[in-house]
């Protein structure tokens, strides 16, 4: 079932629409130390309901200038896994003391570098932190379902195409999304995050029943949106998404 808690009922209705996620990496070209603050102004002035952020650093600095809530996590790559989103407590607990309203993490079932499955960490997180909110990324439809059975307040596909079950795809699955949509309505907040390039693609997600829609790279990485252009410009001899996967 969804939250009653009615504090964090309040922020999750407050966020219906469009969320911005401000993020940059210290070897993204656009980078500056005030780049993921000045994003996430732009994103508020432009209507924006909420913000999805990196790190404990640029979290505590977009609180502190932007009044929107702000989904938070940590990427940390470790080697011989692909689980990088807020990977273990610690990370969750430090984007939690940055002033993260929401906490986001890898509730697939791919394993972390302890070698266990990363959905394992949601229930802990929930004991440990249970005034947090939780969003579960995931891949598939089945992971989103095990996420909200541990607990999850929010399910995205933010990790589709990033796991080794759905890494050939570029496009989201909208059929599959409208089936958690369906499915899971009543159960957690569907949010749509990954993929969406345009106002029409976020639309047809609003359209096909989630509650909000987390763009990214089409709006705040503006040399990935080159990439994708001089890819197709170049016949394809290359593959943007191999820099949008890269680890950092």
């Amino acid at each position: 079932m969804k939250t009653t808690d009615p504090r964090k009922k309040a922020i999750l209705e407050s966020m219906k629409g469009l969320i911005v996620s401000c993020q940059v990496q210290h070897d993204d070209p656009i980078y500056t130390d005030d780049m993921a603050v000045k994003m996430a102004e732009a994103a508020q002035w432009g209507g924006a309901v909420g913000i999805r952020a990196n790190s404990p650093e640029q979290i505590k600095a977009i609180k502190e200038k932007v009044d929107l809530p702000v989904i938070g996590l940590y990427k940390i790559w470790n080697e011989n896994t692909d689980v990088f989103i807020t990977p273990t407590l610690e990370s969750a607990k430090q984007v939690w003391e940055a002033g993260a309203d929401i906490i986001a993490l890898d509730c697939t079932n791919q394993l972390t570098h302890e070698n266990k499955p990363a959905w394992e960490l949601l229930p802990i997180l929930k004991k440990e932190i249970p005034e947090a909110i939780i969003f579960a990324d995931v891949s598939t439809y089945d992971e989103a379902k095990h996420a909200i059975e541990l607990g999850a307040d929010i399910v995205a596909p933010t990790l589709y195409g990033y796991t080794e079950e759905t890494k050939h795809i570029e496009e989201p699955n909208m059929r599959e999304f409208a089936r958690m949509c369906a499915d899971f309505k009543d159960d957690a907040y569907v949010f749509m995050e990954g993929h969406i390039y345009t106002p029409e693609d976020a639309i047809k997600c609003l359209y096909l029943g989630c509650h909000a829609v987390v763009v990214g790279s089409a709006i705040t990485r503006p040399h990935i949106t080159t990439l994708r252009f001089t890819d197709l410009i170049n016949r394809y001899q290359s593959n943007w998404r191999d820099e949008e996967r890269r680890s950092h």
